[in-house]
């Protein structure tokens, strides 16, 4: 996160002291990095050079419009996984032909809108969805690509089970010995089958689970080539790793899982195939903050209990996943610098008393908590804590549970703070609900 630093013990996004965007725009509210985004890009973009893929942005992990932008305009097409995220993607400047489709249940109509603008290529995920494909394209008169979503039962021990996708108990994909047939050649009419897709799950922190399921798609363009079936593309996911603890570096770096699957993929690459590559959270994750405000301290019966404004509707995964994300106070101490320092910071504080806290939401569930028995400095009414790496799965999760309003999104570039999106307002909560007490 080197652009989110303590300065004089203030902390700030790129130039700007995060307390002057609470006073403006109130708490809780998202905060993003416009050129943490663009650093962590280029260093996937190079960590890949070597096979030259197409980036599609997982539109899932960070959904914004003015986000999205950011990202086409440093040349990311989007990877989407439902009409709604195709409508956004568009709305975003990317062009169709950046665009791949993927998703287990899409519906009839959304295969018929993307068919309708010319997306890029098609991640198939059952044979019915092959057929339900096929019969729109045909009575639309056009022509699709597809690429088949093989479940290759590998799993990464690392990896949250609910975000685990790659074995064989899960929805995903197409067990490899069943994909086969699909690839024969005009076997659709409308229909070209040219590319194979993994997706192994997210964070994946292992570059050997990569390699453990390239393994088996290599023997399978192999075979797929000796039966004469023509593969284009293959389309390696996504699932690299952010960093969401206090350590200097991640479990794996972006850099050295490039070059491992780089490197394994280079005879593919040597005879003509393509790839694509669907980052999500390396590269949003640490370009946002969720800023929360101290609500109430209590004593409870074994510690304190800090309640701030934000929730689980607001932050979903440490409730969903046990997910651990650094919490720290927005002014604190005198230190100064990036990422390494704020973690040498929370390890030992300078010479400033540390208590143990639980840090919970307002929502009427136990389950509403981002942290239990924390180690923070002591924290006061009204103190303003920043929830680091919420750049994905962060906002783009949110709901309106016990009716709260989703908050504000703001996008700092150096001095600058624009406004992305607004904080829901009460008649925001029940707009869609007026017409049911309409003429009654």
């Amino acid at each position: 996160m080197d652009h989110f630093n303590f300065i004089n013990g203030h902390l700030h996004v790129e130039q700007v002291d995060v307390s002057a965007i609470v006073e403006q725009h109130g708490s809780p509210v998202y905060l993003y990095s416009a050129q943490t985004l663009k650093n962590h890009y280029a260093v996937l973009q190079n960590a890949f050079s070597a096979l030259a893929p197409l980036i599609c942005f997982s539109v899932k992990s960070c959904s914004n419009l003015s986000v999205l932008k950011l990202l086409v305009d440093q040349g990311s097409g989007l990877d989407v996984v439902s009409g709604g995220e195709l409508y956004r993607a568009l709305m975003a400047g990317v062009t169709a032909d950046k665009i791949v489709f993927a998703g287990v249940g899409k519906s009839h109509e959304e295969i018929s809108y993307a068919v309708d603008v010319g997306v890029f290529l098609f991640n198939v995920e059952s044979e019915a969805e092959l057929l339900r494909l096929d019969a729109v394209a045909s009575a639309a008169g056009k022509r699709v690509k597809v690429a088949i979503r093989v479940n290759p039962d590998v799993v990464d021990a690392g990896t949250h089970e609910k975000t685990a996708t790659g074995g064989r108990q899960t929805k995903f994909g197409i067990p490899i010995e069943r994909a086969y047939e699909l690839f024969t050649p005009k076997r659709y009419a409308s229909v070209d089958v040219v590319g194979i897709h993994i997706h192994l799950g997210s964070p994946i922190p292992s570059a050997h689970t990569y390699l453990s399921a390239l393994d088996k798609i290599e023997e399978m363009v192999n075979r797929l080539q000796a039966a004469d079936c023509p593969i284009e593309f293959i389309n390696i996911g996504g699932g690299f790793p952010a960093q969401y603890s206090t350590e200097s570096n991640p479990v794996c770096s972006l850099t050295e899982t490039g070059s491992h699957i780089c490197g394994r993929l280079q005879e593919l690459k040597r005879l003509g195939l393509r790839f694509i590559i669907e980052p999500g959270r390396s590269i949003s994750a640490n370009a946002g903050v969720l800023l929360t405000t101290v609500e109430y301290i209590k004593q409870g019966w074994d510690r304190k209990i800090a309640i701030v404004d934000a929730g689980m509707n607001v932050l979903l995964r440490p409730t969903l996943y046990g997910a651990n994300h650094v919490i720290w106070p927005t002014r604190f101490g005198d230190f100064s610098g990036h990422w390494t320092a704020l973690s040498e910071s929370v390890r030992e504080a300078g010479a400033a008393p540390l208590e143990e806290v639980d840090i919970v939401g307002p929502i009427c569930e136990t389950g509403d908590h981002f942290a239990l028995g924390r180690p923070l400095p002591v924290l006061e009414d009204a103190s303003l804590l920043a929830i680091f790496s919420c750049g994905a799965y962060g906002m783009s999760m949110a709901s309106q549970y016990n009716s709260r309003g989703r908050p504000p999104e703001v996008l700092v570039e150096g001095a600058h703070a624009k406004l992305i999106r607004r904080r829901e307002t009460h008649d925001d909560l029940i707009a869609h609900e007026r017409c049911g007490l309409e003429n009654t």
